[in-house]
C-alpha cells in the first residue's frame, strides 16, 4: 500500500510538471508574438502593438480568438487526413522536445522527499531531442504535399532538403560536446556545469566548446525556419509556403509550433552550453535560502537565458536578410560540416593526450 502511494504520487506530481511545462510553453510563445513584433518596432522606429491593452497586452490573446473564430477551410482536392495530421504533428512534436529537459534544480520537501523538475531523466536525452527535432520536419512535409498547392510542394522541398543538410553538422558537432562530457545526459550535462568557476576555468561548456555553440546556433536558425534561414516560407516566391492552403486553428498550430521550438531551442542552448539552472554563487545561495526558494531561483535562472535567445532569435530576423537557397545549401555542406568534423577531430586529439 505504502508503495502504491509512493507511485500514485509521483504519477500526480509528473501530470502536474508535464501540465506546466505546457501551459508554460503556450504562454510564452504566445506572448513571442507580442515581443517579435515589438522587438520589429523598436529597431524600425514605431510603435508596434499597442491598442489591445496597456502596451498591446492583450493583442496575443485578440489574435488567438480572431484564429478560433476563422473559418475552416479545407481544399476539395486535398487528403483530408494528411491536411489535418500535418499540423497537428506539427504541434506535437514541438511540445515532445521538453521532456528531456531539467528545468530547475530538485525540488526538497519538509519531509525529506525530493521531486526531480524532469519528466524524464533519460540517458539518452541528447539522441531524444535530436530524434524528435528530426520529425518535426514531417509536419511540414505531410502539411504541405497534402495541400494539393505547387508553392506548398515546393516548400517542403526546401524544408525537408535544408533539414537535413543542418541536421547532419548539428549531429556532428554535438559529438564533440558529448565527447567532453561523456554522458548524453541532459542531467548530467548540467551538473558538469555547476556553478561558473571551478579548478581555474569556467564550468559552462560555452568556454569549453565555443566552435560547437556557433555551428549549434546557426543550425538552430536552420531547424526553426527563421530568418535568415526561413526558405521554406519566404513569402517573395512561395505566398505563404507550406501552410498556404492553410486557415484558422490549423494555421495557428503551425505558427503556434515555430514559436514553442524557438522556445524550447532556446532552453536547450542554455542548457548545454550556458550551465542550465546554474549561475555564479549559487551554492552560496544554497547554504542562506529554503530548498524550495533555491530550486525556483534556478528555474528563473534557466527561463531568464532562454529569453535572453528568444529576443537574440528575433533581433537577428530583423537584422540579416534571407540567404539565396544555393547559399544555404552551401553554407550547411561545404563550411559547417567540415568544420564540426574538424572541430570533433580536434577534440578527440586534445582528450586523447590529456588523458595519457
Amino acid at each position: 500500500m505504502m508503495l502504491l502511494a509512493i507511485s500514485l504520487s509521483f504519477v500526480i506530481g509528473k501530470v502536474i510538471l508535464i501540465a506546466v511545462i505546457l501551459g508554460g510553453s503556450l504562454g510564452i510563445a504566445m506572448y513571442s508574438t507580442w515581443a517579435e513584433r515589438k522587438v520589429a518596432a523598436i529597431m524600425q522606429d514605431r510603435t508596434g502593438p499597442n491598442r489591445a491593452g496597456p502596451f498591446g497586452l492583450f493583442q496575443p490573446l485578440a489574435d488567438g480568438l480572431k484564429l478560433f473564430m476563422k473559418e475552416e477551410i479545407i481544399p476539395v482536392l486535398s487528403s483530408k487526413f494528411l491536411f489535418i495530421l500535418g499540423p497537428s504533428l506539427a504541434m506535437l512534436v514541438s511540445c515532445m522536445t521538453s521532456a528531456v529537459i531539467p528545468w530547475g534544480p530538485d525540488l526538497q520537501f519538509a519531509d525529506g522527499s525530493i521531486f526531480s523538475l524532469q519528466v524524464a531523466d533519460v540517458n539518452i536525452g541528447i539522441l531524444f531531442i535530436f530524434g524528435a527535432v528530426s520529425l518535426g520536419v514531417y509536419g511540414i512535409m505531410l502539411g504541405a504535399w497534402a495541400s494539393n498547392n505547387k508553392y506548398s510542394l515546393m516548400s517542403s522541398i526546401r524544408a525537408a532538403s535544408q533539414a537535413i543538410s543542418y541536421e547532419l553538422a548539428l549531429g556532428i558537432s554535438m559529438i564533440a560536446l558529448v565527447m567532453m562530457s561523456g554522458s548524453l545526459s541532459m542531467r548530467e550535462i548540467v551538473e558538469q556545469q555547476h556553478g561558473f568557476w571551478k579548478d581555474g576555468y569556467f564550468t559552462w561548456y560555452v568556454f569549453k566548446q565555443p566552435f560547437v555553440f556557433l555551428v549549434f546556433l546557426v543550425c538552430s536558425f536552420a531547424e526553426l525556419n527563421r530568418a535568415p534561414f526561413d526558405m521554406a516560407e519566404c513569402e517573395s516566391e512561395l505566398v505563404g509556403g507550406y501552410h498556404t492552403e492553410y486557415s484558422s486553428m490549423k494555421l495557428g498550430f503551425y505558427l503556434f509550433s515555430e514559436y514553442i521550438n524557438m522556445f524550447i531551442t532556446s532552453v536547450i542552448l542554455s542548457t548545454l552550453f550556458f550551465g542550465g539552472y546554474n549561475y555564479p554563487g549559487m551554492d552560496w545561495v544554497a547554504a542562506h535560502v529554503p530548498p524550495m526558494i533555491y530550486s525556483f531561483i534556478g528555474v528563473a535562472v534557466l527561463l531568464g537565458k532562454a529569453v535572453g535567445f528568444i529576443l537574440f532569435f528575433m533581433f537577428i530576423r530583423w537584422t540579416i536578410p534571407r540567404f539565396r537557397y544555393d547559399q544555404l545549401m552551401n553554407l550547411g555542406w561545404k563550411s559547417l560540416i567540415p568544420f564540426a568534423l574538424i572541430n570533433m577531430l580536434i577534440t578527440g586529439a586534445v582528450i586523447l593526450f590529456f588523458n595519457k
